[in-house]
């Protein structure tokens, strides 16, 4: 059986994490739980790439060896990995062996089939985006700031032969309208491939960089960072091993915007195609986060520490609000207010509020165990008909990506929730003597909980420790697949009711 292969975009050494490398963990981590709920064998990678001129350069201010920068990234990385609860199989290093000998072995065999030759270049080079340029990555005659200093160098090195596969790939774009989602970022990939591409400059002289890979034919240079990191998505499944068939290709590889073109979109595929490996099978493009409607900058102040901002509040909360207000493919803004506001409203009232309710109430009325329900109304059949077209519409929502979405259906369901207890005020059937009043009441509680079991179970990919907290609440344990467990039952009757607590205290209340 083939695994469910995703990837995130390796993040480089030489920057520290921030906002948007939180979202891309979690909304990859998001997918991988949900298609592992879905039945999947998913394999998750992520990792850090750890060679090039950058490092070097950052290594040498601070007079410390290029090795030692890159094992301080890989710690905040992977303790970023850890404070947002993300799941990833794997985390590789660009300057592990297991990445290196792929690397090397891929160099050899496209020099050995004259996919790779030797020659001299001149024109601009960019040290801050470590790639060639053209006169045509000019804005109204001046280079965008996003090269920093450009300089006209000369010097031999050896090219990757990236042109001759052009029309392969345009064909390819246009014929799988899967492999780019969002689509309408196809189109920018083609309006890039309209004019000539041209050759990959693949290596690096020594005496100018040292800190790289190098190249197996010649020891006087080392490898173009892109060449080398974007070999670690078959180098870290097994590439040239039995294993490999059994993750690749990717299923999707998620990436930001801002490096979709070039690197993801032609060097990448192009790269496989000409040693003979399937291609992605979807490149999943995500937008960028702005902080109170500015771009992100640690220099200016405009900046979210997301290790931080979860211990502030929680980690369910951090996930909840960057899945909830982001369209996938689409750029959203990240402020304290709007955290508040969807914080407050979804998480502590309507959520935390319910669970509040019946974990207060049921033991109140019914004793320390959830009733059995024995009343079926209208209020009961609504709220059950809510539930009949809210869950099948989140799982398709999830399927296309569309969490937001997703998540709106379901929190719209448990406001629903809330209502019901509202219309059947249990606390005022409690004290009927009536006991047709008795067993609403019972009925009541005991559908709430049910209610709010399916409620937090589709809430599992996104928030999986509140699901499983509230699951604890409940007394409800399965083994039941997921598609099993969000199906109405009885499974929480005689449930023991656990302990009342606040799932999601206002900040205020913290304070106090």
């Amino acid at each position: 059986m083939k695994s469910f292969y995703i990837t995130t975009a390796i993040d480089y050494a030489n920057g520290s994490p921030h906002l948007g490398h939180a979202y891309e963990k979690v909304l990859t981590d998001v997918v991988a739980r949900f298609r592992r709920l879905m039945g999947d064998d998913v394999y998750f990678l992520t990792g850090i790439d750890e060679h090039g001129q950058k490092v070097q350069q950052s290594a040498a201010k601070r007079d410390i060896q290029p090795i030692e920068l890159c094992d301080e990234a890989a710690g905040q990385f992977k303790e970023l990995c850890e404070s947002l609860n993300i799941s990833n199989d794997d985390f590789i290093r660009t300057t592990e062996t297991r990445h290196k000998d792929v690397v090397r072995k891929i160099l050899q065999d496209l020099f050995d089939r004259d996919e790779i030759y030797k020659a001299e270049y001149k024109g601009f080079y960019s040290a801050r985006a470590e790639q060639f340029l053209q006169e045509k990555d000019m804005v109204d005659g001046k280079w965008p700031e996003i090269f920093g200093e450009v300089t006209e160098i000369t010097e031999s090195n050896y090219f990757f032969k990236l042109s001759k596969y052009q029309d392969w790939l345009i064909e390819h774009i246009k014929t799988h309208e899967d492999f780019i989602f969002p689509r309408f970022r196809a189109k920018q990939v083609l309006e890039f491939l309209k004019e000539p591409i041209n050759d990959l400059c693949i290596s690096r002289p020594k005496e100018r960089l040292e800190w790289g890979i190098p190249l197996p034919f010649d020891d006087g240079y080392v490898t173009y960072v892109w060449f080398d990191a974007l070999v670690n998505y078959i180098s870290a499944v097994g590439y040239g091993t039995p294993d490999f068939e059994k993750y690749w290709p990717v299923d999707y590889h998620v990436i930001g915007k801002d490096i979709l073109l070039p690197p993801h979109s032609v060097y990448w595929p192009i790269m496989l195609k000409a040693i003979g490996v399937e291609i992605p099978s979807s490149l999943l493009v995500h937008g960028w986060w702005s902080i109170n409607g500015d771009k992100m900058s640690k220099s200016t102040g405009n900046f979210i520490e997301p290790s931080e901002f979860v211990k502030e509040y929680s980690v369910d909360a951090l996930r909840y609000f960057l899945i909830r207000e982001m369209s996938v493919g689409q750029d959203s803004d990240f402020s304290d207010e709007l955290f508040t506001n969807r914080y407050n409203s979804d998480l502590a009232n309507d959520l935390g509020n319910l669970l509040n309710r019946v974990l207060t109430m049921t033991p109140r009325y019914c004793g320390d165990t959830f009733p059995a329900r024995s009343v079926d109304e209208e209020p009961e059949k609504e709220l059950e008909e809510a539930w009949a077209n809210t869950e099948g519409k989140v799982v398709e929502l999830y399927e296309d990506f569309q969490f937001h979405k997703g998540l709106e259906l379901t929190f719209a369901f448990i406001r629903s929730i809330n209502r019901y207890a509202e219309q059947r005020s249990p606390w005022k059937l409690a004290k009927s003597e009536d006991q047709k009043d008795k067993d609403t009441c019972a009925t009541a509680l005991s559908l709430m909980a049910e209610s709010l079991r399916r409620a937090v179970g589709l809430l599992e990919p996104v928030m999986p420790e509140t699901t499983a907290r509230v699951y604890e609440l409940l007394g409800y344990e399965s083994d039941a697949a997921w598609l099993e467990r969000l199906k109405p039952s009885d499974a929480l009757t005689g449930a023991k009711v656990g302990e009342r607590v606040i799932l999601f205290p206002k900040p205020q209340q913290e304070k106090k």
